[in-house]
């Protein structure tokens, strides 16, 4: 495999991030690679700027899909090498170049040696950081009309783990997750009488002391509950003016998409009783959904069996990690499951502006996933 030129790739998609919804480039740069690297997969682009390559052989057997991502942030990267991102203010902070980078690599091995039975696909989705990528596949009628995996895979490049190591979790990968925006409408009066008006500023301030303490941090805890608030805004700075409308905004989290349903049923209570109490009008608008990735004990036995085979270090986690990721849409309706690729113990931390994805980890990642694929054409289920 020609390691050089996918760390090449790598650099070059790391100069020209794309943010979510917008991964025009990017999509179009995976087609040409992929006609150029496996010109015998069949290669489908989705509405939603998805890439699909398959490989196919003609004894039956499973079905089988990778997946990886492709979108970059908002964030002004400070690194200085080379590969920096040309685009202010745009970068890739997460390692979606690698993730990637890592797919195109499965593609060459498997367009140099072809599968044995049943067909690999691999996807290359848009649009996870905003969580609408895997909807956008999971909905296009061409996927629906040609794609029925019997199993389905995703990595994430995790920094804070030995370099090159493979990260289980059963059950729940990760947590579920969605962001809620609340917009107060009050009235506006004069800040020596507020009494004449109606100021969602206390609203505001008792959701937050309210969200505060019904949290359950504990990440051991089956109840583990985090509610963050991440903006908020009231009135103006006119200070004889006693402010008449708000906003606030939160993101909540729980180990599993049930849980996360109890919670937006309480939160949406409080919301209404405290509305009422403080005489406002109130708009709630929900963003950013993210189901739990649910890892299916048959797809971790071959992940495993992948990284023995391979001898890579294995590490057995005990709580989920607790970042968002829309791959839990796929492992909903299909056999699957997500693992970490250790990304180095001092990698700055993903979506920092130092963070570059390590090449270091191109090669384990590539070997991972082929040996899932060897794993389950070999099995006798």
């Amino acid at each position: 495999m020609n390691i050089s030129k996918l760390i090449a790739i790598r650099k070059q998609l790391h100069k020209h991030p794309e943010v979510s919804d917008n991964e025009i480039e990017t999509s179009n740069f995976i087609i040409k690679t992929l006609k150029s690297i496996a010109p015998n997969s069949e290669i489908l682009k989705l509405d939603n700027l998805a890439v699909l390559a398959t490989f196919k052989s003609e004894n039956k057997g499973k079905n089988i899909l990778l997946r990886c991502d492709m979108d970059a942030l908002n964030i002004q990267e400070i690194n200085t090498f080379e590969h920096q991102s040309i685009h202010k203010g745009i970068a890739h902070k997460c390692g979606h170049d690698g993730h990637s980078t890592i797919m195109l690599g499965v593609a060459m091995h498997l367009a140099q040696h072809p599968i044995k039975k049943g067909s690999v696909t691999l996807l290359f989705q848009p649009s996870e950081e905003n969580g609408k990528g895997a909807l956008g596949v999971l909905n296009d009628e061409n996927f629906k009309s040609n794609f029925n995996p019997d199993y389905v895979f995703a990595l994430h490049n995790t920094p804070g783990f030995p370099m090159g190591a493979i990260i289980l979790k059963e059950n729940n990968f990760n947590p579920a997750v969605i962001s809620l925006i609340i917009t107060f409408e009050g009235k506006t009066a004069h800040a020596a009488e507020p009494e004449q008006g109606a100021n969602p500023c206390y609203a505001i301030a008792e959701l937050l002391m309210l969200t505060r303490t019904h949290q359950n941090t504990d990440k051991n805890s089956s109840d583990f509950t985090l509610i963050t608030p991440v903006h908020g805004n009231y009135g103006s700075e006119d200070y004889g003016v006693s402010a008449g409308n708000g906003k606030v905004g939160f993101t909540l989290r729980t180990w599993n998409n049930q849980k996360l349903e109890v919670l937006q049923n309480w939160l949406l209570e409080k919301i209404k009783n405290i509305a009422q109490k403080e005489h406002l009008e109130y708009q709630i608008e929900w963003t950013q959904s993210f189901k739990s990735a649910n890892n299916h004990p048959e797809a971790i036995d071959f992940i495993r069996k992948s990284a023995i085979a391979n001898q890579l270090n294995i590490i057995e986690k005990t709580e989920p990690f607790r970042w968002g990721e829309d791959f839990g849409l796929f492992t909903e309706k299909y056999k699957g499951a997500m693992f970490a690729l250790g990304a180095g113990e001092n990698t700055p931390a993903l979506h920092n502006p130092d963070y570059d994805f390590p090449d270091e980890i191109i090669t384990p990642g590539i070997q991972t996933f082929l040996g899932i694929i060897d794993e389950i054409v070999s099995s006798k289920n």
